[in-house]
């Protein structure tokens, strides 16, 4: 079975978090789940889970032997059996992955908005070279003149590409492929977030979506009962990002050879500033837990304005483009077309 999207995670921890909470027993919350979920995957999902518990499996073997959960979540399960607090780890998983489906549905709007301005330039491009310079040349044809300099260069492109059409049409295919290899395909994925982690234009966002995920992992691994040594070897499989996954390894060898938590965070600088001491202050309070719960939604917010505040850049710019270049373009044939009705007069 294909793993579960961060939606769904969040959905299905959600409703059994709930069911917990009430008194149910997490076999029986499955039974309840399963006569709301039409038949098909979803469905399939709940059957073999209801089925391994039947047999005498926990709720974590039941989690485990699905093989559509994230490794993460089904440390999280084991943990909550464990303990008796498995109300309170899927609650808490289902805050966290509906914070995750949230970047992820932001990530992923910034990505689409700029390709989809593109393909309409394109277009219009498009549109100007293929269909509209040809009727100025045959125009410019019949006054006894043609069409020079950049027009005419542009529409000997546009005549090459009517000729070979079928070749740009394969390209553009082609081209809308590795779009979606990028935008849909999980390997895509990680290799345009490796690339976004070096590139200077999104290497700064690519590292606060990786500390946001590390505050948050945080967060519901030490309110879930691990301490601050086990907390840090569950979260650091969360964090993807190179540098930062480095700085949280070394985090983790400083804590292990004693040292504190903060004084580990600001050795290495995973968090800076404000976000430094507000650890230091956590520590010393034992709220270690809620402080990394506000780095995470302050982070997150920032992110967001970052994703907002390139957006709002980056369409008037592309606006600007599209209008600089048909600009150019009209002007460069009606100019001449201007000055042959002109000596006609």
């Amino acid at each position: 079975m294909k793993p579960l999207s961060n939606a769904e995670l969040a959905s299905f921890c959600g409703q059994l978090s709930m069911i917990l909470r009430s008194g149910i027993s997490a076999l029986e919350g499955l039974s309840i789940m399963r006569e709301d979920v039409p038949a098909g995957d979803g469905r399939k999902l709940l059957d073999d889970m209801i089925g391994a518990m039947e047999t005498g499996g926990s709720f974590h073997d039941a989690v485990h032997d699905a093989g559509c959960f994230p490794v993460y979540m089904d440390n999280m399960v084991q943990l909550g059996d464990q303990s008796g607090r498995l109300d309170d780890v899927m609650g808490s998983l289902a805050a966290y992955y509906r914070r995750e489906d949230a970047l992820a549905r932001s990530i992923k709007s910034a990505v689409t908005y700029p390709l989809v301005m593109l393909g309409m330039m394109v277009a219009v491009m498009l549109v100007l070279i293929i269909k509209v310079l040809p009727v100025f040349n045959q125009v410019f044809q019949q006054l006894d003149a043609g069409l020079s300099g950049v027009s005419g260069a542009v529409l000997r492109m546009g005549e090459a590409m009517s000729r070979y059409s079928i070749v740009f049409v394969v390209v553009a295919l082609m081209l809308a492929a590795v779009c979606a290899y990028f935008l849909a395909v999980r390997k895509g994925r990680d290799q345009m977030r490796s690339f976004a982690t070096r590139f200077f234009g999104t290497k700064k966002l690519s590292e606060k979506i990786a500390c946001a995920r590390f505050a948050s992992g945080m967060h519901l691994a030490l309110s879930s009962g691990l301490n601050i040594d086990e907390s840090l070897d569950t979260v650091s499989r969360l964090v993807e990002h190179p540098a930062v996954g480095q700085k949280v390894q070394r985090i983790r060898q400083l804590v292990a050879e004693g040292g504190s938590l903060s004084d580990a965070i600001g050795e290495t600088g995973l968090f800076t500033g404000v976000y430094a001491r507000m650890v230091n202050i956590g520590v010393k309070t034992g709220a270690i837990d809620d402080v990394m719960r506000q780095i995470a939604e302050q982070y997150d917010d920032e992110i967001e304005q970052g994703m907002a505040s390139a957006i709002a850049k980056l369409e008037p710019t592309l606006v600007a483009i599209l209008s600089v270049a048909v600009g150019m373009i009209l002007l460069s044939v009606m100019l001449p077309l201007m000055g042959i009705m002109s000596n006609i007069g």
